[in-house]
């Protein structure tokens, strides 16, 4: 199966919410199989976003931290079709255009998990469900991944 990270899991990972958040962030990015964890490059961009701007990174660290993220997880392109794609979902659901991009680009990679702290949990667009990955109760297919 197959899953994408939203930026706030991988924020978090970097201590930007706390400790205890970068303790679960840590133990859950830990936990997921690299062949099939994706992230989507607009994830990737608003993760420099806030480790230059919220948690003040010199841009240097900030860039060795994405770079890293990249290595550790294969990138989801932004290509025109998930851009369209992104804009059909943003407009028919209410979406910001950049939340739509991230779950256009899940849907694009073959994704069924959007970890997403952020997103409405139990949100599904084509074929691809948003779930919570630090609630209590965790989807399913997370929860059978992080045994």
């Amino acid at each position: 199966m197959r899953l994408a990270l939203d930026t706030n899991v991988l924020a978090y990972a970097e201590g930007v919410n706390g400790p205890a958040r970068k303790k679960a962030a840590l133990e859950i990015t830990g936990r997921l199989p690299p062949d099939s964890t994706f992230v989507p490059v607009q994830v990737l961009g608003e993760l420099y976003r806030v480790l230059v701007g919220k948690a003040a990174w010199p841009a240097k660290r900030a860039r060795a931290a994405i770079l890293s993220w990249q290595d550790a997880f294969p990138p989801i392109e932004t290509s025109p079709s998930v851009l369209i794609a992104a804009m059909d979902v943003a407009a028919d659901h209410g979406l910001t255009i950049w939340d739509a991009i991230i779950l256009s680009a899940a849907a694009s990679a073959g994704c069924r998990l959007l970890l997403s702290e952020d997103m409405q949990e139990g949100f599904t667009w084509n074929g691809v469900r948003v779930t919570n990955p630090f609630a209590g109760n965790k989807h399913e297919l997370l929860a059978g991944l992080l045994l």
